[in-house]
């Protein structure tokens, strides 16, 4: 034995086994650093500029709920009263409506937009008017906050108030009721000079869609405070924060942080209106103290396995040892050994490589989120700021930028493999490098794409635009072939971080604005004109819906026609063209009879049309898309022309359309059978004739405007379908045995 001992080749392989073990030990000592505690510190530190980037989304949500509400209370309608007689001007509340309305739409997460006044019960919504009452107990109904609560909060002495996101009972047709999750925010009446009240309703789902709550770490919980710390947001039930608060000195000027248990609390105070953001995080991944102990247990056991071994193999080893040099240095050695090191030290160099692809793709998520940060054009912390620093020179490599977005969709007649968008993005990025000397390309959502394009002199606008098109242009040829692409350009900023929002908006207003016969595939910003005259014919869509009443699809489609295309002619923009196509769809619509299969059918039909309109790259797009309405309500018809001629339809019809001059020739028309049959029919169906029966239905509703409107006896005649009030006022007492103005005065049974 001493004699082996002895021998300095036998050392030599005893050492260098050692050699390979300590490596080994440190290979997998690093591996669990990283795979543990460094991807732990990475996710946490990232979760904290997720939790800012959620905030800002916030703040940026109430900002423009804040700023609707200023715009509303700027509308010249501090009352609704006439000077003449002090009653409701309803020319006023639809104009007011309409405003609303145009202001309502710009934000697509409000559900709802009420006005009211401290004196008056009517309401003016953005979907139209109520009585205020009415509104808050059947379309907005909640257990606690009811139509008292709303009054008695209007008038009494607070600020803009957010309150927490509750279930509210929702009916749009007063029949059906569905719960949805609502946070209602009431504008502040401290200082200002009329007694206007402005409420905004927030469909949840929609503005937490918006902000994406799904960046935060896994197992972590938001929560938020208003001004007064009072919770008006929570995606965690079971919180108990008055245990948090009280054990923790929140200084508001500061970011402050408690643990407690086994997660940590982070305070974080909004810039913008003082609310207070609480982050519950876990503090460590779960069960990392017991994966800790077995690791360092496995560790120091093969630590003491691994010289046991060393001895043992040197000696076994001693002959080979050339061959065992030879593996330690790459080469190929047989024996199941010297098989199991080699795979172990593959193994790790796998692992290792693993790591570093996560680390990469983190780093280009991060890249990415301060990009779309820069878009929002809010102040940032300072040390959030020194954060993003180290990025800025991988955007601003020139003097000045511009901002462009393109917009890729596929055409529904390619059928091969769909691209992903990381390949997409890589296919983007690559193409305009390749063309411009310095451009960076994130994905935005919704297969919008924004790329950053440095300029260094502004003589280079238009060789960019230029090059541009040419790369988009030759792109759907090739690397895009199935897909449409369409991009617009923003004007030309000095390379600035406080540049990128304006920037941002410049190509949101030219994908609104952009015109219908804009002929490149790129749209310049600086090139786009308004156009106002907009072709909106109402005696062609009244003659589209009497066309498809009759299920003439053919005429229908060729109004269509003819209404799309003195639009395009007129150049105007998309937006209106769009806003046009919409309208025409919901007058319309009431050609659909009430039925449950009709309306689930034609729920999708609508939902269908919209997102074709809202996603169109062209006018023919649009067109299309009211073609297949025009289509189905046409072959609807066709499909219902036998059941017309029965009680039921005739009621409905006379219901809906008792305002209009609905002669027997009309109705024998719209049934498509001769006025004398019609005649015959209606009096042996109803046991009445039809004149006095279509008079008792006008009637009827004339009986609801004098006792529950203010108009007048010439408007309601009017309303009712009768040519003057003279021949309102003579069949009135015919049919009722007094005059209009005396049954007004009569005590409401």
């Amino acid at each position: 034995m001493n004699r082996l001992m002895a021998n300095r080749g036998l050392l030599q392989i005893f050492f260098a086994l050692l050699l390979v073990i300590v490596i080994m030990f440190v290979s997998n000592y690093v591996v669990y650093k990283n795979s543990i505690s460094g991807i732990y510190e990475k996710v946490t530190q990232n979760n904290r500029l997720a939790i800012k980037n959620i905030i800002q989304s916030f703040d940026s949500s109430f900002t423009n709920v804040n700023n609707l509400m200023f715009s509303i209370q700027g509308l010249p309608y501090d009352n609704l009263e006439s000077a003449e007689d002090k009653r409701i001007d309803m020319t006023k509340a639809y104009t007011m409506q309409e405003n609303i309305s145009r202001l309502a739409s710009s934000v697509d997460y409000i559900e709802d937009v009420i006005v009211f006044y401290n004196n008056i019960e009517l309401a003016v919504t953005a979907k139209g008017t109520s009585d205020l009452k009415i509104l808050f107990e059947k379309k907005y109904k909640h257990e606690s906050w009811n139509y008292e609560y709303w009054r008695a909060f209007a008038k009494s002495k607070h600020a803009l108030t957010f309150f927490p996101v509750e279930d509210f009972s929702v009916s749009n047709d007063g029949l059906t009721n569905r719960k949805q999750r609502l946070m209602v925010a009431m504008d502040g009446n401290k200082v200002r000079m009329s007694d206007k009240n402005v409420m905004v309703l927030l469909n949840a789902d929609k503005l937490l869609k918006k902000i994406d709550l799904s960046a935060m770490i896994p197992g972590a919980s938001l929560i938020v405070l208003d001004a007064n710390r009072n919770m008006i947001f929570s995606t965690d039930k079971e919180w108990n924060l008055d245990k948090v608060l009280n054990d923790v000195y929140f200084n508001p000027s500061q970011e402050g942080s408690l643990t407690r248990e086994n997660f940590e609390y982070n305070f974080y105070r909004s810039e913008y209106n003082d609310y207070i953001y609480i982050n519950k995080v876990p503090y460590q991944f779960q069960n990392i103290n017991s994966v800790a102990t077995a690791n360092h247990m496995i560790m120091i056991s093969a630590i003491i396995s691994a010289v046991l071994l060393s001895a043992f193999l040197s000696i076994y080893l001693y002959r080979p040892v050339k061959d065992i040099l030879k593996l330690l240095g790459g080469g190929h050695v047989k024996g199941n050994d010297f098989r199991k090191i080699y795979s172990g030290i593959v193994s790790v160099q796998a692992e290792n490589e693993s790591l570093k692809k996560q680390m990469d793709f983190v780093d280009s998520e991060m890249r990415r989120g301060i990009f779309l940060q820069m878009l929002d054009g809010f102040s940032h912390a300072q040390e959030y700021d020194i954060q993003m620093q180290k990025y800025y020179s991988d955007f601003f490599r020139k003097r000045q930028f511009v901002m462009a977005v393109l917009h890729v969709k596929r055409l529904e007649e390619y059928d091969q493999p769909l691209l992903r968008i990381d390949e997409m993005t890589d296919i983007l990025s690559s193409g305009l490098s390749s063309k411009i000397d310095h451009s960076v390309v994130f994905h935005a959502g919704s297969m919008q794409f924004l790329a950053l394009i440095g300029i260094e002199q502004a003589s280079e606008r238009k060789t960019v635009m230029d090059a541009l098109e040419s790369f988009v242009n030759r792109a759907m040829k090739e690397e895009l072939k199935g897909y449409s692409v369409w991009g617009c350009v923003s004007k030309l900023y000095d390379s600035k971080v406080s540049n990128c929002n304006e920037a941002y908006q410049d190509i949101t207003y030219g994908m609104l604005y952009r015109n219908v016969n804009m002929p490149r595939t790129i749209v310049d910003m600086d090139a786009i004109r308004y156009v106002s005259d907009i072709y909106f014919p109402f005696e062609k869509i009244e003659k589209l819906s009497h066309t498809l009443l009759s299920g003439k699809a053919d005429d229908g489609i060729r109004i269509v026609a003819e209404i799309i295309q003195e639009n395009k002619n007129r150049n105007i923009h998309y937006h209106q063209l769009a806003h046009i196509a919409k309208c025409i769809f919901f007058y319309l619509s009431k050609q659909v009879e009430d039925s449950s299969s009709g309306n689930k059918d034609f729920c999708k039909l609508e939902m269908d049309f919209c997102w074709k309109v809202d996603n169109a790259f062209g006018y023919g797009e649009i067109q299309n898309a009211l073609i297949e309405v025009v289509r189905f309500i046409a072959n609807k018809r066709n499909h219902d022309q036998k059941s017309k001629l029965n009680p039921e339809f005739i009621s409905q019809y006379i219901e809906l359309h008792y305002m209009e001059n609905l002669y027997l020739d009309h109705m024998a028309e719209v049934l498509n059978t001769s006025p004398k049959y019609f005649s015959n029919y209606f009096k042996k169906t109803f046991g009445i004739n039809y004149v006095e029966y279509f008079n008792k239905v006008r009637l009827s509703h004339a009986k609801e405007y004098l006792k529950h409107t203010e108009l007048s006896i010439a408007e309601i005649g009017e309303k009712t379908g009768y040519l003057n009030s003279s021949t309102f006022t003579t069949t009135f007492k015919k049919y009722c045995g007094i005059s209009p103005s005396d049954y007004r005065k009569k005590p409401v049974d």
